[in-house]
């Protein structure tokens, strides 16, 4: 039976808000959950819910000796990955979506959304999570409320925010937060008082991801799965937050944020946007080949920035833990990344071993005789089907990370001193460009591009835009962003941090690779910050400023100079091309793209005429 209304408020705890209270308590009237549960963040709450998901399947238990604590999730084959196809940004104004965004009307979306949340949670629970975005207290910070009906969501949420009582307690005080509404759309009664048995991973076939930018509100419904349901993630870190940024004057971006202190002590900051398959996560967890370089990890995805009391831009990671790719990382691709998940790791869609650990395709050369598939069958080599998901998943806590800074926790946030874009290109982009002034480096971010490499990304070569790898995450109009970032910009002034471009993925006419990436990216990243010291020059060239020859440590490293030259060629017919291109891509935005972009965009075809002329 559907809980009564009348006796929600005697579930909250003490301190929880009339104002909560009462949104709790609608929704709630409408979704009609048989119980309701204020999750307060505890060991005790998590063992309990991790123990009721290993008795309804959800969860396998690994084997505790060679994983404790962890366990195996296995999804239905429909619901695998963010579905942008049905995520929406229900601005007032169309226009103000813009054209990279699925819009839809939030009158209209509200009636799909009532209809659809019209009881979905009968025969369950209702999880009232409190959660902060960020270090508890920080200035940076922000505090948010998800409601679910479903305990994965709460284990995960647990990892990848702070959760629980202290949030709560921060919402009493007055803290405003967002409201964050999910359900798996998997009722397990009727309207009628008829049952249904419960399934291990529940969900529907119809699924909505809705962001409201004017109320800051998030809807998500049919899904059970990573960001779609763990709503503090790329719902509320990016879309959401991309708008309450716009408002307040500050930047949520997809960027990881790292720690680098040099030879004689020095640290640095760093921000870097990388869009999908670009070495995002390498970098996070970066092991430099350079001696007496050490890195460390602030943030892996996300970083919200703000400009500082001192004028500086300071950058908190507002997560607490890593939703990570699986398939490919290895002892030789990612140890830091691996050695994290030692324990305590909750797996989603990889495979299953005999012994009771995990797998997944790249994670050893020899794969083993036998597995349980992502699916629960049996699979063995040279079954033709992987064995993992391609896009299964690790959830882990930050602090299991090696690497971990010891300030990425810090409320205050980290001074930032470079910003990095990279995209996958084989031609034309060079290793590592400056750009010339805060206005080109948004001009570069707003360019960023990756070739397709499949046909089912598109014609193989061109490119696809993946705008500060923000592409499926802008929570508005992305020309009204890049807008934003040159408001920024003006605010900083001589105290913003240096932009710079890079490519790990450039090829020779054979196709091989020219550099060696991984730990060796260190390399040009030392550059950036010697720029920044102001301790060696830069040759101007059509990309931006580029390393003056020999400035560029390869010290130990096996590269001819042949290919070196290689990694810095610039095609001013090339970039002719590509300056058309850019213009092309400009007009789908009308005339929201600010006058500085199109300005930024002559001065590259002026520089690529310089070029020409000077090499004919």
């Amino acid at each position: 039976m559907a809980l009564e209304v009348t006796t929600i408020a005697s579930t909250a705890p003490a301190n929880a808000p009339e104002e909560l209270v009462t949104w709790v308590a609608g929704v709630a009237e409408l979704t009609k959950p048989d119980a309701i549960h204020w999750c307060d963040g505890s060991e005790a709450e998590r063992d309990r819910l991790n123990a009721q998901m290993v008795a309804s399947g959800t969860f396998v238990q690994l084997n505790p000796e060679k994983r404790p604590n962890s366990y195996l999730a296995r999804s239905e084959p429909s619901d695998v990955a963010r579905v942008e196809s049905r995520t929406f940004i229900c601005s007032a104004d169309p226009d103000d979506a813009g054209p990279t965004n699925n819009w839809a009307d939030p009158v209209e979306m509200k009636k799909t959304l009532a209809w659809l949340f019209a009881g979905c949670m009968r025969g369950r629970t209702m999880y009232v999570i409190p959660f902060s975005m960020g270090p508890l207290g920080g200035e940076i910070s922000k505090l948010g409320i998800e409601i679910t009906d479903s305990p994965y969501v709460v284990v995960n949420m647990r990892m990848m925010t702070r959760i629980g009582k202290p949030a709560l307690d921060a919402i009493a005080a007055g803290g405003t937060w967002v409201p964050a509404v999910h359900s798996v759309g998997y009722p397990l009664v009727d309207p009628d008082g008829n049952a249904r048995a419960d399934v291990p991973w529940p969900c529907s076939d119809e699924k909505y991801i809705t962001h409201f930018p004017e109320t800051h509100e998030i809807w998500s419904y049919g899904s059970g799965y990573g960001g779609n349901a763990l709503l503090g993630k790329k719902c509320y870190a990016l879309r959401i937050a991309s708008v309450l940024a716009r408002e307040e004057g500050w930047l949520a971006e997809h960027m990881l944020i790292l720690r680098i202190t040099g030879p004689d002590g020095r640290e640095y900051h760093l921000t870097a946007a990388f869009p999908s398959a670009c070495g995002k996560t390498n970098l996070a967890m970066l092991r430099p080949t350079i001696p007496g370089w050490k890195v460390e990890t602030v943030g892996d995805d996300i970083a919200w920035m703000r400009p500082g009391a001192d004028g500086r831009l300071y950058a908190i990671n507002p997560e607490a833990g890593f939703f990570g790719v699986a398939p490919g990382t290895s002892e030789e691709t990612n140890p830091t990344c691996l050695h994290a998940l030692n324990h305590d790791v909750i797996f989603t869609n990889v495979a299953l071993t005999d012994d009771g650990d995990i797998w997944w395709e790249g994670l050893t050369d020899v794969p083993p005789d036998h597995l349980i598939d992502w699916q629960g069958l049996d699979w063995t080599p040279g079954c033709g089907r992987p064995a993992a998901h391609p896009n299964s998943r690790f959830t882990v806590h930050a602090s299991q990370a090696e690497s971990i800074s010891p300030d990425w926790e810090d409320p205050a946030g980290v001074p930032i001193d470079v910003i990095l874009f990279g995209g996958r290109r084989a031609r034309n982009i060079p290793l590592i460009s400056e750009s010339y002034d805060w206005e080109h480096g948004v001009f570069v971010g707003a360019t960023v591009s990756s070739e397709q490499t499949a046909a089912a990304e598109g014609t193989v070569g061109s490119l696809r835009r993946d705008p500060f790898a923000m592409l499926p995450f802008c929570g508005y109009n992305m020309a009204d962003y890049w807008a934003h970032w040159l408001k920024v910009g003006l605010v900083l002034g001589d105290k913003a941090p240096k932009i710079f471009q890079v490519n790990w993925f450039r090829k020779d006419a054979d196709g091989k690779w020219l550099w060696p990436g991984f730990g060796d990216n260190s390399r040009p990243i030392e550059w950036a910050l010697r720029r920044v010291n102001g301790e060696v020059e830069a040759v101007d060239a059509i990309s931006g400023r580029i390393p003056a020859p020999g400035d560029l440590n390869v010290e130990g490293l096996d590269i001819s100079e042949q290919q070196l030259s290689a990694l810095f060629e610039l095609d001013p017919d090339a970039w002719d091309r590509e300056a058309a291109l850019t213009e092309e891509y400009f007009a789908q935005f009308g005339d929201k793209v600010p006058e500085a972009l199109h300005q930024q965009l002559w001065y590259l075809r002026e520089r690529i005429a310089k070029a020409q002329d000077a090499a004919e």
